[in-house]
């Protein structure tokens, strides 16, 4: 009995500078809905190497489980930012206000413990803090891709919610990163 060749991860459609969308469209490249949903892609990717360097560090390990979630609803906003046609849309997993209440109570526990900013930080500190902080500028760069989409299509308004409150969310797993490694924050000083 012979087994079925396996799939080629190679499919040579976008030789000429296109891609096909989740719903089957064929687009640019340069298409916002690539360049949304390509910058979410990297987020992700970058929250993966978050990650990997909790295992480094037991302290914070905590954080794991709470990445593991965002990093799937972050597929989930992908799929949606690669979706134009309704009928597939509505097939696909939602972001919900119950996804964006989780990541604010996560924000509201993490911030408890932390004390009060009175002065801007440099993104800086502890290498995971740091790690952190450059998941939360790609995370911005993903917010305002989003947006040129959702400002002409409703459907996509969560999805832009969900990225606007991880984006807080990262700010604050940061801060908490340098306070549980005895990592003092950098100040900002006006030169």
């Amino acid at each position: 009995m012979t087994t079925p060749p396996k799939a080629k991860i190679y499919t040579r459609t976008g030789d000429k500078g296109t891609t096909r969308l989740v719903d089957g469209s064929c687009v640019e490249k340069f298409n916002p809905r690539v360049e949304a949903y390509g910058t979410v892609d990297e987020l992700n990717s970058y929250l993966g190497v978050c990650r990997s360097s909790f295992h480094t560090y037991p302290e914070l390990l905590s954080l794991d489980g709470i990445f593991e979630k965002i990093q799937n609803e972050l597929f989930n906003i992908g799929s949606l930012l690669a979706t134009e046609k309704d009928e597939v849309f509505q097939m696909l997993p939602p972001i919900t206000e119950e996804q964006i209440r989780r990541v604010e109570k996560k924000i509201d526990e993490l911030t408890a413990g932390l004390p009060e900013l009175r002065n801007f930080i440099l993104p800086a500190g502890h290498i995971v803090a740091s790690h952190i902080h450059v998941a939360r500028t790609c995370c911005r760069r993903s917010e305002r891709r989003a947006a040129e989409i959702a400002v002409k299509d409703d459907r996509y308004s969560m999805c832009l919610q969900y990225l606007n409150r991880l984006s807080d969310f990262l700010f604050v797993a940061a801060r908490w990163v340098n306070l549980k490694m005895g990592q003092n924050e950098v100040l900002w000083k006006q030169t």
